[in-house]
């Protein structure tokens, strides 16, 4: 078993001989006479405790203590001070600046020896405590990771059953998702009162894809056809947003406290079609009762949907889009984010483009 290791500083030789002699037969002993060196030796030389005199030329031992506890390589090394000074006040500060003890000379041998043994093995405990939280840090990131790798593949399995049924292509999913994380970052510099984080933004473009998912309960006939629904068929078209929150729900629900991934997407998926003057469905919200995720992406989904091809109508093209969707300018949309959309409309037009069907 190796022997722990101490290390003595002292500016007396004769001290220094002392303490070897006392300690030599039961630890690995290192001998410094200068602080400035102690430190030096420090930098490439580990040890398990130090005994530092306090009065020293050039760098006294409060000096030297104070450095020791300013690196995380050496702030955990027990200090014991071994000095002549006596005072309560030396004292005082030997414990303030980080030290571990406080011995006055001339040194009781038997005393010193219990000390250094006791300061040892509290050094021994907190040394498995540090590793056993580090493995424990580890073991938990892990776990983080493993339930995130969860919760993007529940992500990515949603989101193919929504593009397997939709009448839209994958490329819509990600041009909307790409629109969506545009806009929100416009309004995070435009609107500061709405306190939008990047990690609310991020979030916001992970649930984008799914705002839709809730079609894959309507009938092929109806979500296929070609032309005009007639008003029942639209009546039930409409429940997607109703059926994609409650679909959302319950893959929440299952997932227990690591649902809460879902949480903006259910909102997205109930919401995305409501509309600023409270003409929208399914709950006819009104102005910012409509809830911000939602009104982001009705904006997203819009203008793609202006922009692509349907068996009813052709593509518009950027500027009519735009056109369009100004003149439904706080009637459909939120007027604050319908200039966001507009400061980045040359961007959304140029993903439109790069990922066009």
């Amino acid at each position: 078993m190796k022997r722990p290791t101490i290390l003595c500083v002292d500016d007396t030789p004769a001290n220094l001989s002392l303490l070897n002699q006392l300690l030599n037969a039961s630890y690995d002993v290192k001998l410094i006479n200068a602080g400035d060196k102690a430190l030096k030796l420090l930098e490439h030389t580990p040890v398990d405790l130090i005994l530092l005199d306090v009065m020293m030329p050039n760098m006294d031992g409060y000096e030297v203590c104070k450095r020791l506890k300013a690196h995380k390589q050496t702030q955990h090394i027990p200090v014991l001070f071994l000095t002549a000074l006596n005072k309560t006040e030396d004292e005082q500060k030997a414990l303030s600046v980080g030290g571990h003890d406080f011995i006055t000379k001339p040194i009781n041998p038997d005393v010193l020896l219990a000390r250094i043994h006791t300061h040892l093995q509290l050094k021994t405990f907190h040394d498995k405590l540090h590793t056993q939280n580090q493995q424990l840090e580890t073991a938990l990131e892990q776990q983080l990771s493993d339930i995130y790798q969860l919760q993007e593949a529940s992500l990515s399995v949603m989101i193919s059953l929504a593009e397997f049924r939709d009448e839209d292509t994958g490329n819509h999913i990600r041009r909307t998702q790409a629109y969506v994380q545009l806009i929100a970052q416009q309004a995070q510099i435009s609107q500061p009162q709405w306190h939008l984080s990047d990690e609310h933004i991020q979030l916001m473009t992970r649930c984008a894809p799914l705002h839709d998912v809730g079609k894959i309960t309507i009938a092929d006939d109806i979500l296929l056809k070609p032309g005009k629904l007639t008003p029942d068929e639209f009546a039930q078209m409409q429940t997607h947003a109703q059926k994609g929150h409650d679909i959302l729900s319950a893959a929440s629900d299952s997932m227990g406290v690591y649902g809460a991934v879902l949480d903006m997407a259910k909102t997205i998926a109930l919401s995305h079609h409501e509309k600023w003057d409270g003409t929208g469905y399914p709950q006819q919200l009104k102005g910012e009762a409509i809830p911000l995720p939602a009104r982001i992406m009705a904006l997203a989904d819009v203008y793609d949907a202006l922009r692509s091809k349907r068996p009813y109508k052709a593509p518009f093209s950027h500027t009519k889009a735009l056109s369009i969707m100004h003149d439904m300018k706080g009637q459909h949309f939120d007027p604050r984010l319908f200039a966001c959309f507009e400061t980045v409309a040359s961007q959304i037009n140029a993903i439109s483009e790069q990922w066009a069907d």
